[in-house]
């Protein structure tokens, strides 16, 4: 296992996919982010809660949640990159025992998983921070319960990355897995939201576990005012928190266990 986990690693730093990954990350924490806090949410088209209250740093930080379809699609072009490449089948002969080549698939993309959700939360910390500051505009939230906010929104694009693995595991086609993953994270749950009563699902899918563990609340409650229903309510952080660790296991079980049972064509 560790040789095979040194393999992953080897392989994963030298594409130029993950490097880009964590540009990426820093872009959307300290540069989206950053600017959104720059220009101030109070003035929004649709105006939103300012900084210097809870509801409006929540708000903003939440925003990166719906960021996660980023190392969701990573982790797919991880897995299906070794089928359109043809290296799965070498992996697998050089290493027979393919739930050892899988976990270590696995244990690499956690940590790849998690320097890219450092990464995101720092540099978002940094700027609103920085911002803050500049703008002299006292923040919404205490310095500590923030950034144990940020900690979470780390902890969930891990989720993500691992979601990812498990899709690009099920489905093999590198442009259909693409396809679902961005289709369905950045606009299917939203779409999803739109549909009364159907939105009642809505907490128990990985985008309302994610706001339920970030206190998301913003997106809900403007969807459900907007349309005049009911309002939808989330689970609660501890409850998003699990939920959110069944999703993964199930990303995992998938990623293990298709392989094993599939060709490798």
């Amino acid at each position: 296992m560790t040789l095979l986990i040194k393999a992953e690693f080897r392989r994963l730093l030298a594409t130029r996919m993950w490097g880009g990954l964590l540009v990426v990350g820093a872009l959307l924490g300290g540069g989206m982010l950053g600017g959104m806090a720059l220009i101030g949410p109070e003035n929004f088209d649709p105006p939103m809660p300012g900084l210097d209250t809870e509801t409006g740093v929540r708000s903003i930080l939440g925003i990166l949640g719906y960021t996660a379809f980023v190392p969701a699609a990573a982790g797919t072009l991880a897995v299906t990159s070794e089928y359109r490449h043809r290296t799965a089948a070498v992996t697998f002969l050089v290493a027979p025992r393919r739930w050892q080549v899988l976990a270590a698939k696995l244990a690499t993309y956690t940590v790849a998983g998690l320097a890219y959700g450092l990464i995101l939360a720092g540099t978002a910390a940094a700027a609103v921070f920085t911002v803050a500051a500049a703008r002299q505009v006292p923040l919404g939230l205490p310095a500590h319960t923030l950034l144990a906010l940020l900690a979470r929104i780390a902890a969930a694009m891990v989720v993500y990355l691992i979601i990812g693995v498990g899709i690009g595991a099920l489905i093999r086609n590198q442009v259909a897995a693409l396809c679902v993953v961005i289709g369905y994270l950045y606009m299917g749950e939203t779409l999803l939201m739109l549909i009364p009563g159907v939105n009642t699902l809505y907490p128990i899918l990985p985008g309302g576990a994610t706001a339920a563990l970030t206190d998301f609340t913003y997106l809900a409650d403007a969807m459900s005012a907007q349309l005049g229903n009911t309002t939808v309510q989330l689970l609660p952080p501890a409850a998003g928190a699990l939920l959110l660790t069944a999703y993964a296991i199930g990303a995992c079980a998938i990623a293990v266990l298709i392989p094993m049972r599939r060709d490798i064509t």
